[in-house]
This record gives C-alpha cells, structure tokens and sequence, in this order.
C-alpha cells in the first residue's frame, strides 16, 4: 500500500478537497491519499507576495503532519516551498507544475500552459527558466479568472479555457499543452476533446510521478542540495517546524 500526501498550501479548504478528489480518479488501486490545507496565508495564490507566504505554509503544513506517507504531492500548480520540502523530506516530494513540465517535456518538443489569474503569467515563465527549460516553452496564457473563480463556477470559464488552449496551439505551436492550477484539477479531461494537442491535467501527472517515485524508495540524500541543512534557530515557528528544522 502505497501512501501520498497531498499539501495544498492555500487556506481554502474546498479547493483542497477538489484536488483530493481529482486526484483518487488518478491514483492507482494500491494506493491510499491523504490531503492538508496550509494553516496561514492566502486563500489562493495569486501574486508573488502570496507564493513566498504560501511557501511557508507548505513546509509548515509538513512539519505539523503525522501521519505515514510514502511521497508527497506540493498541489499549487507553481510549487511554493518545493525546493525546502526536498531539502526536509525523507520521501520523495513532487510538485504539480514540475512533473507537469517534464511529462510535457516527455511527449513534446514545446509546450504551453494555460491557467487562471493574469500574474502567474510571469511568474511560470521564471519558474520554467529556473529549471533550464525556458527555451521549451512556447506560452503561458492566462484567462481573467482565478483559479479560486474557476473553482466555484467551472462551467462559466470552459469556453475562455478552451479558447486558451486553442491559442497555446494554433498561434504559439505547442506540441503539448498543460492545464495548471489547483483551482482548475480535473478540467482537462473534460477539454481534451476541444485541443487538438496532448493536455495535461497537474494533478494527474503529479499522482504518477510520486507513485513511481514511492516505488523506487529512493535514498534521502547525505550530501549536497537535497541534503538535511544544518539546524537553524528559530523565533516565531509553530512547534513542529521549529522542531523539524532544529
């Protein structure tokens, strides 16, 4: 039995159970999902000031967690806290929009992502540049909805989804185009018949690579990057961060 936890780092508990529930019509049989809200911050990510917040709130959402898990799932397409997850986590930790990427990567030359609310525009084509790959992205393509918008009234941002998606291939030659946003998990199967390019749902690609990854039981790292950091002081921190980074 294979056990994955799923940290939303927003405080809106709704989206979380949304990407839970996505996220079990993915998951193979042998495995068992769990998921947690950030305790602070945003209601949903939407500027740079809201991702270092939402940071934060991932690796202490971590800490606070007791239970066993085998892999854990980062659900905010963008992965706040991603990097510091892997540097504590002794089990593999996997964010949306990284395996999103690199599936693309898998079945594509170029790719395109399409998701709510107009800052994450920037703010993905930095993060794409921050893995070396910036040269394989052919858009990023934002509609006026938020993902948390898109959450509560799904029906109404369909057409302005798909017309992104259409767009992401017709205008900029994307060979694969993915559907980002925690806010949007699920929608992709239900668009896919509208793109006339493999699309991606976050969520989805995120479930496989931690399933295979849990598989593997891949070894904490001892040195380098990935490594435990030295302990750190601390003033402010909620019981277990403290502990987990002492």
């Amino acid at each position: 039995m294979t056990e994955i936890l799923l940290i939303n780092p927003n405080t809106t508990t709704s989206i979380t159970d949304l990407v839970l529930r996505t996220a079990k019509t993915f998951a193979s049989p042998g495995t068992t999902l769990r998921a947690v809200s950030g305790a602070f911050g945003p209601r949903y990510i939407a500027s740079r000031v809201g991702y270092a917040i939402a940071s934060h709130a991932a690796v202490d959402a971590f800490a606070n967690d007791k239970g066993r898990k085998d892999a854990v799932v980062l659900a905010c397409f963008g992965d706040p806290g991603l990097a510091a997850l892997k540097e504590v986590s002794p089990v593999p930790v996997v964010g949306m929009a990284d395996a999103s990427i690199l599936q693309a990567c898998a079945l594509g030359g170029r790719f395109s992502i399409v998701t709510g609310g107009e800052r994450w525009q920037s703010m993905l084509e930095d993060f794409v540049a921050g893995m070396g790959l910036a040269s394989r992205l052919a858009s990023v393509r934002t509609v006026a909805p938020t993902g948390a918008d898109i959450a509560r009234n799904p029906k109404a941002a369909m057409a302005l989804l798909a017309k992104g998606c259409q767009a992401c291939v017709k205008e900029d030659r994307a060979d694969v185009v993915i559907l980002g946003g925690a806010g949007l998990a699920g929608l992709a199967a239900k668009l896919a018949g509208k793109v006339e390019v493999p699309l991606l749902d976050g969520v989805a690609c995120a479930i496989a690579t931690a399933e295979s990854l849990a598989a593997q039981k891949p070894a904490k790292a001892r040195t380098g990057q990935l490594s435990k950091a030295a302990p750190v002081e601390s003033v402010g921190l909620s019981k277990a961060l403290a502990r987990l980074i002492a």
